[in-house]
């Protein structure tokens, strides 16, 4: 993400009472709740928020960087932490994980923690508070993160093999997300995500140039896009190029990301994909609010699936610990 929102944006009036209603008094059966450190480290949220801040000035691009982490940290072990551990063979050396950013930033809040109220603040609830914290800054509105967790013991690079990939069916998402608890909505609704951020050449090149072994292009892009994808990532060009995923705006939390699947400009094939299956295309046409259908407002449903996908295999047992350190077991 380029550019820079170093402020929180104002927003309609509605979308915030909606948004608090939809939250307010959220709980869950795993044990995370709103306020969880009200009484025992009452500026945790500030502090890390004032931490995503001042990183977020500095690199805009790591607020997409942070929201991704959050959710491959879900994807696999649930929401645990598990993806910020160092060493060989953990989460983060995983393929799917290698252009994972941002871990100095929830290092550096997990430090200011510790000094604040040492022992207190999970590293699996400063990712989920990071997380919210990127897309407020980004221009999205804010929802009430339940907080809770504990952080994991295992890490294990073999266990990312299942996270979401960007050639995957419609189909194979939905199940991806069905097995964690998450419904259609909540796949297009967290996939909207990608109004900020970027992806690799490496990812697209194949759509672009070779689709299923085709020699040509995937036919599912829009002909007078085609060019400017090419010219962005040449054939035979460097695979670490980036791009963004949210063609035009790439720096705003919108609904411009939608947009630009309905017009053929989605980037990754999954993405565009969405637009194919009658099933998703249909709550992407909410999302733009398409005449004849019922609306949706993106950044309501981003907060409210935000928290289902947060509550993802949550540890509060034996089994889980509060770092001292977020990039290392105790």
């Amino acid at each position: 993400m380029e550019g820079s929102f170093g402020f929180y944006k104002k927003m309609p009036f509605f979308l915030c009472v909606l948004v608090a209603m939809s939250m307010a008094n959220t709980v869950n059966g795993q044990g995370t709740r709103v306020g969880f450190y009200a009484t025992t480290c009452s500026r945790a949220e500030s502090i890390v928020k004032s931490t995503v801040e001042s990183h977020l000035n500095s690199d805009s691009t790591l607020a997409a960087g942070l929201l991704r982490m959050h959710f491959h940290d879900c994807f696999v072990q649930g929401c645990d932490g598990s993806i910020l551990i160092d060493g060989a063979g953990t989460e983060k050396t995983a393929g799917p994980n290698g252009g994972l950013r941002g871990y100095e930033v929830i290092d550096d809040a997990k430090t200011k923690l510790e000094a604040a109220c040492a022992g207190v603040v999970s590293c699996a609830d400063i990712l989920a508070l990071a997380a919210r914290d990127s897309v407020v800054w980004s221009g999205g509105v804010s929802w009430q993160v339940p907080t809770g967790r504990k952080d994991g013991r295992v890490s294990k690079a073999s266990d990312a093999g299942n996270l979401p990939s960007p050639f995957d069916s419609v189909d194979v998402q939905k199940n991806k997300f069905s097995d964690k608890g998450l419904n259609t909505q909540d796949l297009v609704t967290l996939v909207g995500g990608h109004t900020i951020g970027t992806t690799s050449c490496g990812l697209i090149s194949s759509r672009i140039y070779n689709f299923n072994g085709t020699a040509s292009a995937d036919p599912s892009i829009d002909p007078s896009f085609l060019p400017t994808l090419r010219s962005l990532c040449p054939q035979n060009g460097d695979g670490s190029k980036r791009v963004a995923l949210d063609n035009g705006s790439q720096t705003k939390f919108d609904t411009s990301f939608f947009a630009n699947l309905r017009s053929g400009r989605g980037i990754l094939q999954s993405d565009q994909a969405l637009w194919a299956d009658a099933s998703t295309k249909t709550i992407v046409q909410r999302f733009l609010g398409v005449r004849g259908l019922l609306g949706l407002v993106f950044n309501a449903e981003f907060g409210k699936s935000m928290v289902k996908m947060s509550n993802i295999g949550v540890k509060t047992g034996a089994d889980s610990e509060i770092r001292k350190k977020c990039s290392a077991f105790n």
